[in-house]
């Protein structure tokens, strides 16, 4: 069972926002089932929870290599 008072529920106009992205890319994330979404009464809704999971999921290391980042530096 879902705790619902630690759910917070999103609209799609609201993660656009959060996520800075355009309301279309949600909404095609949505259809495309790339994203849980939660769909009460004919409306759709994103939890926090799973926004902040995609986010983590996300993450691009930094490089720690230095010999590796010398290496950028001097062809740029």
């Amino acid at each position: 069972m879902v705790d619902l008072s630690q759910t917070e529920l999103l609209t799609i106009p609201e993660t656009a926002a959060l996520l800075r992205l355009k309301v279309s890319t949600i909404r095609a994330w949505v259809l495309q089932r790339r994203v849980p979404f939660v769909k009460l009464g004919g409306r759709v809704f994103l939890r926090r929870t799973d926004l902040q999971a995609l986010i983590d999921a996300s993450v691009v290391p930094a490089k720690t290599d230095l010999k590796l980042q010398r290496g950028c530096l001097q062809q740029g």
